[in-house]
């Protein structure tokens, strides 16, 4: 029997990549805080990676898969190091965000990497991840990178992504606010497809990096996509970068914020190639399917519910009056 160990999966991605392996018959162990369950059919380790001995429980057992999420360098140095030579093959889900920059449209995975970061440096999330799939590569002797772009789908615990079909379909016959950003691209990947590829991937012992990424879209069509989806019949009101900036409205994500809107000196963030994702056999449903599993679920859990990123439906009309009325 295949045995994997997950270090995590009890997440939104995590337990999905756990439920797979269990679906294809595997035995599965998922070492996490025991925060949150780990799915039917798994075994739980309950420790902190923070602390000495987080895998003492785990480390003198070999395993047919070891597969991390983690975007913290000391945790991932430390399993690595713990579990080093006792897997046979490894997978590290990273993200598009470890490139150094943002600024080619297409750029593949041969693009520059931020600087990994070192130990009593300061550090963000681009470096935190490029040192974490450098101590990644320890794990095994083959090791899969999955540079993931924008994870969507049900059970988001972000609001991203679902912030625009929640708020087209609360909106009903009333205004929406989006950015009037032309040039301004999308790229998302369904979490039921990245984590298909992940364990996929993983059972076939594919050693190499790739960015999983769906297709690069205008965010225009992708927010058209969206509006008539959620069947929304009022005004979308398209308002300048300048404009929303110095009003105090932040990109992609966060309270007060419009959502995927990225500022105008990124334009290769959203555009990444996925050509060997899909030649590795990376699957990407369409993005109607998507959207609408995704709107969906917002309906579940409650269009109008106080979210993490967005506007605040009250403060958006107010921009939206006040927009209009400067444009009088």
């Amino acid at each position: 029997m295949t045995r994997v160990l997950i270090l995590g999966g009890t997440g939104w991605l995590s337990s999905r990549v756990a439920q797979q392996w269990l679906e294809r018959g595997a035995e599965v162990t998922c070492l996490a805080r025991g925060t949150r369950p780990a799915p039917t059919g798994a075994d739980l380790v309950v420790a902190d990676r923070s602390t000495a001995g987080a895998y003492a429980d785990v480390a003198s057992q070999d395993w047919d898969e070891v597969v991390d999420v983690s975007s913290d360098p000391v945790a991932v140095a430390a399993a690595s190091e713990a579990l080093g030579g006792r897997a046979a093959h490894a997978t590290y889900i990273s993200s598009v965000s470890v490139y150094a920059a943002s600024d080619e449209v297409g750029a593949d995975e041969t693009a520059d990497l931020a600087v990994p970061w070192e130990p009593g440096e300061e550090s963000d999330y681009a470096r935190a991840k490029v040192a974490c799939e450098r101590s990644a590569r320890a794990f095994a002797a083959g090791v899969s990178i999955v540079r993931a772009g924008l994870i969507v789908g049900p059970g988001d615990p972000t609001d991203r992504f679902g912030y625009w079909p929640a708020r087209f379909a609360a909106a009903g016959a009333e205004p929406v606010l989006v950015p009037a950003a032309p040039g301004a691209m999308a790229q998302v990947i369904d979490v039921d497809d990245l984590a298909d590829y992940v364990v996929s991937a993983g059972a076939r012992g594919f050693d190499g990096v790739v960015n999983a990424v769906g297709a690069s879209l205008p965010l225009a069509d992708l927010l058209t996509l969206v509006r008539a989806a959620a069947g929304h019949r009022g005004d979308v009101v398209g308002v300048p970068d300048e404009w929303l900036s110095r009003h105090g409205v932040a990109h992609w994500s966060g309270p007060r914020s419009l959502p995927l809107w990225l500022p105008g000196d990124m334009p290769g963030f959203a555009t990444r190639d996925g050509a060997a994702y899909r030649a590795a056999g990376g699957g990407i449903r369409s993005l109607v399917e998507t959207i609408g599993r995704t709107l969906a679920d917002e309906r579940d859990r409650g269009v109008s519910r106080s979210r993490g990123a967005g506007l605040d439906r009250a403060d958006e009309l107010a921009l939206i009056e006040q927009w209009r009325a400067e444009e009088r």
